[in-house]
């Protein structure tokens, strides 16, 4: 099975001068009632995507990417087995599916997206 590419988030300081930036820019279209605090990004195509504001406890904004995985307890047991670390467990998103990261060796934060069946 391949692991498409599948989500991204946008982790921003100011999520209204950041949709006016990419909007402007791409032509992206936003949703922010879908879930409250986490605006959902129609870019035109899949994949999908998601703008939210940074925690204040995160030391700088940055862009998240999820890759799809059919398992994502095999696939986080072979990141630790390949030198990396978990950074958020398995985690259940309701009506969609369970999400997880994790960093490479050299510290990289890669998203997992498994669907629900």
């Amino acid at each position: 099975m391949a692991n498409p590419l599948c989500h991204f988030e946008l982790m921003v300081g100011d999520p209204k001068k950041a949709q006016e930036f990419y909007g402007a820019i791409f032509n992206w279209q936003f949703d922010p009632e879908a879930m409250p605090g986490y605006t959902l990004v129609n870019a035109g195509a899949e994949p999908t995507g998601a703008m939210f504001k940074k925690p204040d406890h995160t030391p700088g904004v940055c862009a998240n990417i999820y890759f799809q995985v059919p398992d994502i307890d095999t696939t986080l047991r072979k990141v630790g087995e390949g030198g990396g670390s978990v950074l958020v467990p398995k985690t259940e998103i309701p009506n969609v599916g369970h999400f997880a990261m994790f960093a490479d060796p050299e510290g990289i934060s890669i998203g997992l997206m498994q669907p629900s069946s």
